[in-house]
């Protein structure tokens, strides 16, 4: 049964008009007609939803009954990327999404070479919240990650200052001889718990930018004795976490 994130709540009637890229969907890429069903969510929750009409622009459906299921991950984990090339950040947002995370936050690290200025930043944004609100359906999410525009790593230690657990990937922590290793940072995490883990861009993080983050709390782990691609690492972090706590 396909999955549409709602913008309102069903009314008193227990009803809803869905619009919009989601419209279009139903009517034009699933062809679907009265009487069929979908599943809605809004603000967390899941129902079954019949539809009831089909106009030129709105499809209004009703509520059947709630599913008391929750796919979310039962940690809230933030992940922060700095800037990759190309259309990287399309590919972490999109699988990120699929492993659970709860919110992306791109900034400029020093070694990032695209720069996004404030019309680019927003288009891409906004691209990005789209892929979010894609993949979080597809994957049967309850909630659909929240992308944060473009921030430095002084404003990124800034929004996680009460984050409850803060990481980092650390290339030079994995070739050290006592490296601090994934399985051992997650002991230390608990059920409904935030989480940020940040990553650098192509050739990792800049060493003025670890010792800002560990002065800030963050603490370094190791991904494996390989090196991990940009759009590697997130992925990899998110699956350990799944392993340890689902």
């Amino acid at each position: 049964m396909q999955r549409y994130f709602l913008d309102q709540p069903f009314n008193e009637q227990r009803q809803v008009a869905i619009g919009g890229d989601d419209y279009k969907h139903i009517v034009k890429v699933m062809r679907m007609t009265p009487g069929q069903e979908i599943l809605t969510v809004y603000d967390g929750e899941a129902s079954v939803a019949m539809i009831d009409s089909i106009s030129e622009d709105i499809v209004t459906v009703s509520q059947q009954r709630q599913l008391d299921k929750d796919n979310e991950l039962p940690i809230s984990v933030t992940i922060a990327c700095g800037l990759p090339k190309g259309d990287k950040l399309d590919l972490i947002t999109q699988k990120s999404t699929e492993l659970g995370m709860s919110r992306l936050i791109p900034f400029a690290a020093s070694r990032s070479i695209v720069k996004w200025d404030a019309k680019k930043g927003d288009k891409r944004i906004e691209r990005l919240q789209k892929i979010a609100k894609e993949a979080a359906e597809q994957s049967h999410r309850n909630r659909v990650p929240e992308i944060l525009s473009v921030q430095s790593v002084k404003q990124l230690i800034m929004y996680t200052d009460s984050f409850d657990i803060k990481l980092f990937a650390d290339e030079e922590d994995a070739k050290s001889d006592m490296p601090h290793k994934i399985a051992d940072r997650l002991k230390n995490v608990y059920h409904g718990q935030s989480i940020v883990v940040v990553f650098g861009p192509e050739g990792g993080l800049a060493r003025e930018e670890a010792a800002l983050l560990q002065d800030a709390g963050f603490l370094p782990v190791s991904l494996g004795p390989r090196i991990l691609r940009t759009e590697t690492a997130p992925l990899y972090v998110l699956s350990a976490m799944s392993y340890e706590f689902e």
